[in-house]
């Protein structure tokens, strides 16, 4: 393909992403693994498995038919993968931080959990997202046949990679991508082609536009971020509220803190948010109830009121018992003796990993009220 008609391209699809409400568009190439591009983040990602940092998130580790991680390289679940397409929205919701003074009571859901439509509906960002893509995609392959594939979070391929070698950002400590402009409240997604297109990169990526800062290291709870741009997601309370299905390791449930779903404080602390624009879009909404919500009332959720506040939510994928596993740990951590009686009922409840947490939030009530 001509360099200039390739450039021609990249250029529509950068201007049909925006067109399409995303905020930051950018293109890379998709090498194999054994090219120098693409070898150190195959071989971090392969070790970062092998360290058991993933836990329980499956997905992460599957190969394909050679043995190789799909994620060590497009190419690897994608032979014809050239190029990347990556589209980044800002999500930043009107509202507080989870760092900041919160009411009594008060639980934290996380900022790209509380997004809905004009009607107060929940919204995922998966499903909102995949429609703009697919529209960038029938730009593109009106133009030109080709084989392409939208991914929103379900992709086998490294999204952050991609998104800083295409210019939307650079990876920062917090291991979030990260914009000068816009900050790293940022969705990804991605739109992977067999046309082989030019970068849109204007400059080289810097490695670290972090400097010496290391807040969002000294901020984390629970220790996950255990040195610049690695995390131990075994250890992140996203992952523990959200991803693990079971108990939570006992030395991470003080830590946690009031979070029930998902964490911000990362991305909370970083300088680079502190002017980070408020998004204003159709179906990306603050659903003022979500923003520090009472624990009392996701407690007494039963699964129709569950479906009725969180159906369209990531929430609904998490389910409620696990929500309210995650609610039992941040009354334990409140310290208010208020919360015993819904601790009392869940500890002698059918469901053994809600009990368990329940017990050791009772626990920790009592020893709370010692002190």
């Amino acid at each position: 393909m001509a360099a200039e008609w390739s450039a021609e391209l990249v250029s529509l699809m950068q201007a049909q992403a925006l067109a399409e409400g995303f905020d930051l568009a950018g293109v890379a190439a998709a090498p194999a693994a054994d090219q120098p591009e693409g070898t150190l983040t195959a071989e971090r990602f392969r070790e970062w498995v092998e360290d058991g940092r993933a836990g329980e998130m499956e997905y992460l580790k599957r190969r394909n038919e050679q043995g190789a991680l799909l994620r060590e390289s497009a190419r690897a679940a994608m032979p014809w993968a050239r190029s990347v397409l990556v589209c980044a929205m800002n999500y930043n919701g009107a509202g507080p931080k989870s760092i900041d003074p919160a009411p009594d009571q008060a639980g934290w859901i996380a900022r790209y959990a509380w997004l809905g439509d004009e009607d107060g509906n929940a919204t995922d960002y998966h499903v909102d997202l995949l429609p703009r893509l697919r529209a960038v995609e029938a730009a593109l392959r009106a133009r030109i046949a080709c084989q392409t594939r939208c991914y929103v979070d379900t992709g086998p391929l490294l999204e952050r990679d991609f998104a800083a070698r295409a210019g939307v950002g650079w990876v920062g400590k917090n291991t979030c991508v990260i914009n000068q402009q816009m900050g790293s409240w940022l969705l990804l997604g991605v739109i992977v082609t067999s046309l082989e297109l030019p970068s849109s990169a204007a400059f080289e990526i810097s490695p670290d536009r972090c400097g010496s800062c290391t807040r969002c290291l000294d901020a984390c709870p629970t220790d996950a971020l255990v040195a610049p741009r690695e995390m131990d997601a075994s250890r992140c309370i996203s992952y523990l509220t959200i991803e693990l299905k079971g108990e939570i390791p006992l030395d991470l449930r003080e830590p946690m803190g009031r979070q029930v779903f998902g964490c911000d404080i990362c991305q909370e602390v970083c300088p680079w948010n502190r002017r980070a624009p408020v998004a204003v879009k159709a179906g990306l909404r603050t659903r003022e109830e979500l923003v520090n919500p009472a624990l009392s009332w996701l407690a007494e959720m039963d699964d129709a009121g569950f479906r009725r506040a969180f159906k369209g939510s990531p929430l609904e994928r998490t389910k409620r018992r696990r929500v309210q596993r995650n609610v039992a740990i941040a009354m334990g951590n409140s310290g208010d003796p208020a919360f015993a009686p819904q601790l009392e009922t869940w500890a002698e409840g059918d469901d053994p990993v809600l009990a368990d947490a329940a017990r050791w939030a009772l626990g920790r009530l009592a020893v709370t009220q010692e002190t």
